[in-house]
């Protein structure tokens, strides 16, 4: 199999590909590889109907393969792949296949890696008592700034870049190799905003000026996920507002929003659980053993 560097010009037929993919998760989504294909050295190769993904830094290990699931020959399939065969980022529903095709392997819980998946309803409301400190946080922000929400094209992009700039420098992020990877992955996409289909974003400006974005796309017909979202420390209730305003205004017709994983960082991992998760869609590290 011959692996190759992620291109913009495959996006399409990838996108094809994920369509038929059984179960989606972050990961997956063109838009993620393609933010952050150069830190994670991510390569793909076409096979059969079956996109394969290799990460190779800081050390090989394969992603799930992208398309249909049924019908196919897992044992020809994987023996046909490099080794050894090391699996991360691997969704619960192909850990099943595998298991039903007697793929001998070995599967340790990746929690870290878990997507938190939330109703798009209940984060655009923000009713009840379980979202009482969320939604005063968003009233505060509405009655103290005269505001706009603004759709992100290739003009305001290039406002939130400014912002994600700022906000860089604002973390003191030296000696932060996780935030510096990070803001390579935001800079790349929005500097290829128009060239990546279905990306969508807003953003909130006060007095001219960008204070919170958030960029996200379609995994499927019911589910957004969102990749990026920053704020300005300054604005309280920030987060919570672009939060719920993003949803509000361009979540509809979906009805599930994936934020994505918490990385086994403590704090991020309050955060979103403190939104109140419908549910996760957990992944699997995983090691085949042919």
């Amino acid at each position: 199999m011959n692996f190759t560097p992620i291109t913009l010009d495959g996006q399409k037929a990838y996108r094809l590909c994920l369509a038929r993919m059984p179960e989606k998760t972050s990961d997956y989504s063109f838009v993620n590889l393609w933010g952050w294909g150069d830190h994670y050295g991510l390569t793909w190769c076409w096979d059969g109907g079956l996109v394969f993904l290799r990460q190779t830094v800081p050390a090989p290990v394969y992603w799930a393969p992208v398309g249909t699931w049924d019908g196919v020959d897992w044992r020809r399939v994987l023996s046909e792949l490099p080794g050894p065969l090391h699996f991360g980022r691997v969704p619960e529903a192909l850990v099943e296949a595998w298991r039903s095709a007697g793929i001998p392997m070995t599967v340790t819980e990746a929690r870290e890696h878990w997507d938190y998946v939330y109703s798009v309803e209940e984060l655009a409301s923000l009713a009840g008592r379980r979202f009482h400190s969320k939604k005063n946080l968003l009233n505060q922000f509405v009655r103290d700034n005269a505001f706009q929400v603004v759709a992100l094209n290739e003009r305001t992009v290039e406002c939130a870049l400014a912002l994600q700039t700022e906000w860089f420098l604002w973390r003191d992020t030296e000696d932060d190799a996780t935030l510096a990877a990070e803001n390579h992955a935001i800079v790349r996409v929005f500097h290829d905003w128009s060239r990546l289909e279905g990306i969508v974003g807003a953003g909130i400006t006060v007095d001219g000026k960008m204070v919170a974005y958030t960029v996200a796309d379609p995994l499927d017909d019911t589910t957004l996920v969102i990749h990026f979202e920053k704020g300005c420390p300054q604005f309280r209730g920030v987060y919570q507002a672009i939060n719920q305003m993003f949803l509000e205004r361009f979540g509809q017709g979906f009805m599930w929003v994936n934020r994505e994983q918490d990385l086994g960082d403590a704090g991020l991992r309050r955060a979103k659980l403190s939104y109140h998760p419908a549910f996760f869609m957990k992944k699997y590290a995983v090691t085949v053993a042919l």
